[in-house]
C-alpha cells in the first residue's frame, strides 16, 4: 500500500485463531538475528484439477470469517470450494458474491461472500522470485491481493504486498512493505499504472534478496526498496514469509460496493510460482 491510503494490512492485528496457531508453529521469527540466505526451495501451483474442486490442501488453507471486522470489509470468507474453486482449465477462481452467508459480520448479517487462502504452516520462504498470474475483478468495492506475511505479530514480523488493486482504479496496482514504525497508512510502496488489469491476465511479482525487494508487473520492474528507504526503522524482511491470495469486498480503502457494482466478481488465478 502507498502512504496515501489506509493500509489493507492493519486488518491483520487480529488473525483467526487457527491461522495464528499455524503461524506460531511454523513461522515464528528467529529473534533479531538475520538468518543466512539459503537456497530457495520454491513452490508451484498451476491449479490443475477437476472443475469445482478446492485448491490443493497440501499447499493452501482456506480462512473463514469476517476478518474480525478489520478494515471494515464486508465479506464473509467461506471454506472449501464455495467461493474459491478450480475451473477445470488450470485456474483458481475466487468469486465474490452478493448473498447472505447465514453468518453475522461486524455490521450485522453478512451481505457478501468471498475466499481467502494462505500457505501458513505449509509453505514459507525467505528470498526468491514470487510470481502470480491473474485476471482481476472490476467495480467499486473490489479489493484483490497477492501478499505475504512473516508471522503472526503484525507489523513487527513484516508484510510484503506483491499486488493490490481497488476496483474503482482498474488501471493501477500497488506494491508495499509494512513493518514496525511504517505500517498502515505509513506503509512504504508505489503504484504502477498500466492497462485495465481486469481485461486480461497479467503477472505480478517480487524479486526478494537480502536487503532488497524489487516489484514487477509483466516483467517490468517499477519499484525497489532497501533498508535505506526506512529512515532508520527496522528492515524485517530477513526470514520466511507465507503467501496469501484473497478478494475482499468493501473496506476503508476501496469503499463499499455501490449500485453500479455487478456481482458476482471473480479473481482468476492462473498460477503461483515461487523459486
Amino acid at each position: 500500500m502507498t502512504s496515501t491510503h489506509t493500509s489493507s494490512r492493519w486488518r491483520l492485528l487480529a488473525i483467526p485463531a487457527a491461522l495464528a496457531v499455524a503461524s506460531a508453529v511454523a513461522l515464528t521469527p528467529a529473534g533479531n538475528a538475520a538468518p543466512a540466505a539459503a537456497p530457495a526451495a520454491g513452490v508451484s501451483d498451476d491449479f490443475d484439477g477437476p472443475a469445482g474442486s478446492p485448491a490443493d490442501g497440501s499447499k493452501w488453507t482456506y480462512e473463514t470469517g469476517d476478518n474480525n471486522g478489520n478494515n471494515h470489509e464486508r465479506q464473509w470468507y467461506t471454506s472449501g470450494a464455495a467461493n474459491g474453486a478450480l475451473d477445470g482449465q488450470g485456474h483458481l477462481v475466487i468469486t465474490a458474491r452478493k448473498e447472505n452467508s447465514g453468518n453475522n459480520c461486524w455490521y450485522g448479517a453478512c451481505q457478501y461472500t468471498s475466499a481467502r487462502l494462505n500457505t501458513a504452516g505449509k509453505f514459507s520462504q525467505a528470498y526468491g522470485h514470487m510470481e502470480v498470474r491473474m485476471k482481476l475483478p472490476r467495480g467499486q468495492g473490489m479489493w484483490p491481493a497477492f501478499w505475504m506475511l512473516g508471522g503472526g505479530q503484525w507489523p513487527d514480523d513484516g508484510e510484503i504486498d506483491v499486488m493490490e488493486n481497488i476496483g474503482k482504479e482498474p488501471n493501477t496496482v500497488h506494491g508495499t512493505i509494512h513493518g514496525p514504525g511504517y505500517s498502515g497508512a505509513g506503509g512504504i510502496g508505489a503504484a504502477f499504472n498500466g492497462p485495465n488489469f481486469s481485461d486480461d491476465f497479467h503477472t505480478y511479482a517480487v524479486d526478494w534478496s537480502p536487503d532488497k525487494i524489487v516489484w514487477l508487473v509483466d516483467g517490468q520492474a517499477y519499484q525497489t526498496r532497501t533498508p535505506a528507504d526506512l529512515n532508520g526503522k527496522k528492515w524485517v524482511y530477513d526470514h520466511p514469509f507465507y503467501l496469501i491470495l484473497n478478494l475482499a469486498v468493501g473496506g476503508d480503502w476501496p469503499g463499499d460496493p455501490d449500485g453500479d457494482t455487478q456481482f458476482p466478481q471473480q479473481l482468476v488465478v492462473d498460477y503461483v510460482h515461487v523459486s
